[in-house]
């Protein structure tokens, strides 16, 4: 008896366990004092089992490079100007370069100097004269440009999952793909091109001052002055819902941009009855922003979004305390939405979506039906064809697959694993799987009790000979899921997670599970002969 006690044992705590983490998945509303007492986690549907949208986005990473040029070309002008160095312009090239432009080659090798010590990631080319001017171009090494390519990823990555954390998507499923794609998957989403134009959103909040010495009415984008830009503040007639389009010269360089905020928030304007977004700004920002708007009273303050302008407000007195507003013709949708990517942040780099993929909740539930129907007859055919074929053992075999289809949800549960339909696919695979083990068993047996064996000494030496056998298979089995885990995304992972379980848990079904049964129905019972 003592042989097999722990292992009884052992079978009846992953029974309860299994039952346990199982409940929270199987039943929706349980008493509060009895929730209080389970696991929190349960397994989760997957997008095509529960319908929703699957997006693969490329996260434009050269933009990334680019950007980062542009602060470094604003801090080198900045750079200059404290130590006196004369420079007629600091400008960005196409690509990934800077270029100055000095006036003689004393301060060419100042600026090298400079440069060496302050910007180690810059290389110089080699100085050229050009119409009379001293030119130096600068670049990111190759080295640091990946660098600032792969943390643009990351930070992407971060930010889309902040929006759709803030966006309310339940158990969103958000990875990193490859060097530079993000895979997105937003299971139930009822509202998939909201959340779509909320995701992809660049985000750059910028605030510029207006130039109001360029007549905007006839300016066209290769007019207006070298340092400025020409862009568009759109409004909407809330009564008709015509677009109209009011062109606005600003100056390029940004007086604050929007990685200075702490908070973004809809207000409620009560004087007109309109939605608008209140703003934080850090410590550093509300200092700026001080600054800013006591030098600039009584000038244009255009506030600025991915290039679009949401609104310019003349500057009427200094604006002290970190706070301030973005109005326009908003929605009460538009200014929420507004408010959640900037609170999560800007991207860092634009992304473009390569794939879209919605599915529907019909067609999800057709999944599962499906699904349900194939694991149901495959059970059926397994069982029937166990029974008949090893009679009493063919049941045994069947009562170790149930087993193991009972540890398997229990275990998926536990680790609030997702069902994806490829997971189905994989648990109706292994009711196969745990009877073939049990097979190869039973025929070892029967093999010894040719040779004239006891039915006690069969048996052993049947789980002996296949162990390793059993072993093998299913070694090479869990390598095979190891290497689709590593390498699928979405419902090829769920596959592998539910393979890899089961192979485990199949293992143990039929190497300990089945055997102890038997054990301890040949303690108890004299048998002479083995119904298999």
């Amino acid at each position: 008896m003592k042989g097999y006690t722990w292992r009884i044992s052992l079978i009846l705590i992953f029974i309860i366990a299994s039952c346990v983490y199982l409940t929270p998945t199987l039943v929706d509303t349980l008493p509060t004092w009895w929730s209080g007492l389970l696991p929190k986690d349960k397994i989760h549907l997957g997008l095509d089992l529960q319908g929703g949208t699957h997006l693969v986005m490329e996260v434009e990473t050269q933009k990334a490079v680019e950007g980062s040029l542009e602060l470094i070309a604003t801090d080198l002008e900045d750079s200059l100007n404290a130590q006196n160095l004369r420079f007629k312009k600091v400008a960005r090239l196409g690509g990934d370069k800077v270029q100055l432009t000095l006036y003689d080659r004393g301060s060419a090798d100042k600026v090298q100097a400079m440069v060496k010590k302050k910007y180690p990631d810059l290389e110089a080319l080699p100085v050229f004269d050009e119409g009379g001017f001293v030119n130096m171009q600068l670049r990111i090494n190759e080295k640091e440009a990946q660098v600032r390519k792969d943390r643009a990823v990351a930070q992407a990555l971060e930010t889309i999952r902040n929006r759709i954390d803030q966006f309310g998507v339940s158990e969103p499923v958000i990875q990193r793909e490859g060097l530079n794609h993000i895979v997105v998957q937003l299971p139930g989403i009822k509202d998939p091109k909201r959340a779509i134009e909320l995701i992809g959103k660049t985000a750059r909040l910028e605030f510029k001052l207006v130039d109001e010495s360029v007549n905007a009415a006839t300016a066209t984008a290769s007019s207006v002055p070298e340092d400025d830009e020409l862009l568009y503040e759109k409004r909407t007639d809330p009564a008709t819902g015509a677009v109209s389009e009011t062109p606005l010269v600003v100056k390029k360089k940004a007086m604050i941009t929007g990685e200075l905020l702490t908070d973004a928030q809809i207000r409620i304007d009560s004087q007109y009855n309109q939605p608008y977004v209140a703003i934080e700004f850090n410590s550093t920002g509300a200092r700026l922003f001080d600054q800013v708007t006591a030098a600039n009273v009584g000038k244009r303050f255009a506030i600025v979004l991915d290039s679009n302008i949401y609104s310019a407000p003349v500057i009427r007195e200094r604006i002290s305390g970190g706070s301030a507003q973005i109005s326009g013709s908003f929605t009460e949708k538009d200014a929420a939405d507004l408010a959640i990517v900037l609170r999560a942040g800007s991207l860092p780099a634009p992304v473009k979506i390569l794939q879209n993929i919605t599915v529907g909740p019909s067609l999800g539930r057709d999944s599962i039906h499906k699904g349900l129907m194939a694991g149901l007859i495959g059970v059926l055919l397994v069982v029937s064809f166990m029974a008949m074929y090893y009679k009493i053992s063919g049941m045994v075999a069947n009562f170790g697959m149930v087993l193991n289809i009972l540890f398997l949800m229990g275990a998926l549960s536990a680790l609030g694993a997702t069902l994806t339909l490829p997971g189905i696919a994989a648990i109706v695979l292994l009711v196969g799987m745990s009877v073939d083990s049990n097979v190869l068993i039973f025929e070892r047996i029967r093999e010894e009790l040719r040779l004239g064996k006891t039915p006690h000494a069969a048996l052993d030496a049947g789980y002996d000979k296949a162990f390793l056998t059993i072993m093998d298979s299913h070694v090479t089995a869990l390598i095979t899921a190891a290497v689709l885990f590593q390498f699928g995304t979405g419902p090829v992972k769920g596959f592998a997670v539910s393979l890899s379980l089961g192979i485990i848990i199949n293992l143990f079904t039929s190497l300990v599970s089945t055997k102890v049964i038997f054990d301890a129905f040949l303690e108890r019972v004299h048998v002479k002969r083995l119904s298999i």
